[in-house]
């Protein structure tokens, strides 16, 4: 709205200086490319995340699988045993445990994996995820925190433009007002030897 009241304001102005409507011409530009490209910018680049995330997801369900494993052994006081600053701050504690389980393919498999459960005695049971061949894998990603990455790197994209554009704007202002004060310098320079002498004018 700025650029486009500083055009009018310099529309018949007749202190108007060809600067001053080139700059408000920059600022307008500016402008109409945000309002144009941040949200088109933003549609195609979460839309592009949208899919790859989702394919993604698509391929860890498939390769991924939850099995229940058995508690087989406590490591004792290991220093990684508890998270003080997890119990501290309500978030999940883990615990380290051996741990037999069955892998998909019906392999024993035996190991050191991390429980959720508070305090874990031989035979509890608890789920982990593991790949085709038994070993340890992350959770699968779920849709919905495929999209909201998705939404994330839309909305980053476009405040992206947004920043480049203002910044291309600011560096060609900057220029334009460099100019203008070089002009003004070299009007000052042969105005200079003259300026207040009688019948020089001034």
């Amino acid at each position: 709205m700025r650029a486009i009241s500083g055009l009018w304001r310099w529309r018949h102005n007749p202190l108007r200086r060809a600067t001053d409507l080139a700059e408000a011409w920059v600022a307008l530009t500016a402008l109409l490319l945000i309002l144009a490209l941040a949200p088109l910018t933003g549609a195609l680049v979460g839309t592009v995340a949208q899919d790859a995330l989702q394919e993604s997801v698509r391929e860890q369900r498939a390769s991924r699988h939850q099995v229940k494993a058995t508690v087989a052994d406590t490591l004792g006081d290991s220093p990684l045993k508890t998270d003080p600053e997890a119990a501290a701050s309500g978030r999940e504690v883990r615990t380290r445990v051996l741990a037999d389980w069955t892998a998909p393919d019906g392999t024993e498999r035996h190991g050191t994996v991390t429980t959720r459960i508070d305090d874990p005695q031989p035979g509890d049971r608890f789920p982990i995820w593991t790949d085709r061949q038994g070993r340890m894998a992350a959770r699968p990603l779920d849709s919905a925190t495929a999209t909201t990455h998705a939404v994330l790197a839309g909305v980053g994209a476009a405040l992206l433009l947004i920043g480049l554009v203002e910044c291309g704007r600011r560096l060609i202002v900057w220029r334009m007002v460099r100019r203008r004060y070089a002009r003004w310098d070299q009007a000052w320079d042969r105005a200079g030897p003259d300026w207040g002498r009688t019948g020089a004018g001034s």
